[in-house]
């Protein structure tokens, strides 16, 4: 059951990966004809979807970016399927995304209709075998067929209405607690202060996961806070290294430059090696930092209306996206005023050098929203 779980992981994540171009991609389509017509003093352009004129241009780009919102569940299942059990599977995959998209089995139903048909190909794979005459036929014919049949009747027949039921409520509930006061602020502070904890670990990964889980389901303010909350950390360092330069050593200052980028399009990463330096001391350091940022962000206003984008630049995808860039600037004050208080990066420095090596870190792009 644990092998099946870790693979289940991995195979989630290829689909989010996969999807994560298209979310960045239409968000931007979204955010630009919105931002040049709030440039001109207009909040929407919904009235002007038709006509003529350069307005009625703006708003037909922003559908296609709509568009392209709403193909999140046929890509996220069709490339689960494709995953796990490759081409013959990822037909089936788009298909049951779609179905989970028009039934509004939403996220849940997109996954579940991946494992349906991505282990069902598995399944033909093993244990269905014809002459070597028709080998052409199995991955053209019968297994997209098998697949598409078991999501056709698991999902279309039989889990349809319950998903949606069980959907409805969850998304409902999560899309309260995103607009609630108290709630949205407890969301943050319980979002930033996961993702600063371990910086690309399983922490960071859960709270990483239910953005996209609910980003999936249409609920954007959850990524607003875990967005701002990934820039901080590395930006933190960066800022510690200018501030302070009397607290880091020469190859700390070096390594602070390169800070700089990973904060500006948020790979959280970046901090690993300024945290290893007293550990105890400075995760619990980047966890306020990012709790407070993300709830800035919140008490501030800054919105999810749209797929956020992730990165600092991704404030251009946010509703009030100056209080995004308030939120992120104070929560890496925070860490860069608190680390140099309490750690002397000028020591200990061989100590961090053993357990990684700068050169070596690995960078995860998943943390790139």
């Amino acid at each position: 059951m644990r092998q099946f779980l870790k693979e289940a992981k991995g195979h989630l994540m290829t689909g989010i990966g996969y999807m994560l171009p298209l979310i960045i991609g239409a968000s931007l389509v979204v955010a630009i004809p919105k931002i040049i017509a709030l440039c001109m003093g207009i909040p929407s352009l919904d009235p002007y979807a038709d006509g003529t004129g350069f307005l009625h241009t703006l708003k037909l780009i922003e559908n296609v970016g709509w568009a392209g919102v709403g193909l999140i569940n046929t890509v996220l299942a069709g490339f689960i399927a494709y995953s796990i059990a490759d081409k013959p599977a990822i037909g089936a995959g788009f298909i049951g995304g779609a179905l989970a998209t028009s039934t509004q089995a939403g996220f849940l139903g997109a996954v579940i209709a991946a494992f349906i048909a991505g282990y069902t190909v598995k399944w033909g794979k093993e244990h269905i075998h014809l002459p070597e005459s028709m080998g052409n036929v199995m991955p053209l014919v019968i297994l997209p067929f098998l697949a598409t049949g078991s999501v056709a009747i698991i999902m279309g027949a039989v889990l349809a209405d319950p998903l949606s039921a069980i959907n409805g409520a969850l998304v409902s509930w999560l899309r309260d607690m995103s607009t609630s006061g108290t709630s949205q602020l407890v969301m943050a502070i319980l979002l930033g202060a996961m993702v600063a904890s371990d910086m690309g670990g399983p922490i960071n990964k859960s709270a990483w996961m239910a953005g996209n889980v609910l980003l999936a389901e249409g609920v954007f303010q959850a990524n607003v806070f875990i967005n701002c909350a990934i820039c901080i950390p590395p930006l933190a360092y960066a800022i510690a290294t200018v501030m302070r330069k009397d607290r880091f050593s020469a190859a700390f200052r070096e390594t602070g430059k390169s800070n700089w980028v990973m904060g500006f399009i948020g790979i959280t990463e970046g901090a690993i090696p300024f945290t290893l330096v007293k550990p105890q001391i400075l995760i619990p350091v980047n966890m306020l930092g990012g709790a407070i940022g993300a709830a800035i962000c919140s008490l501030l206003g800054a919105k999810g209306d749209i797929p956020p984008v992730g990165g600092i630049y991704g404030f251009v995808s946010i509703t009030n996206g100056w209080a995004y860039l308030v939120g992120i600037g104070a929560g890496a004050l925070v860490i860069a005023g608190l680390s140099t208080a309490l750690v002397d990066f000028r020591q200990d420095t061989a100590n961090a050098s053993e357990e990684v090596n700068v050169d070596e870190i690995q960078i995860s792009f998943e943390d790139i929203k």
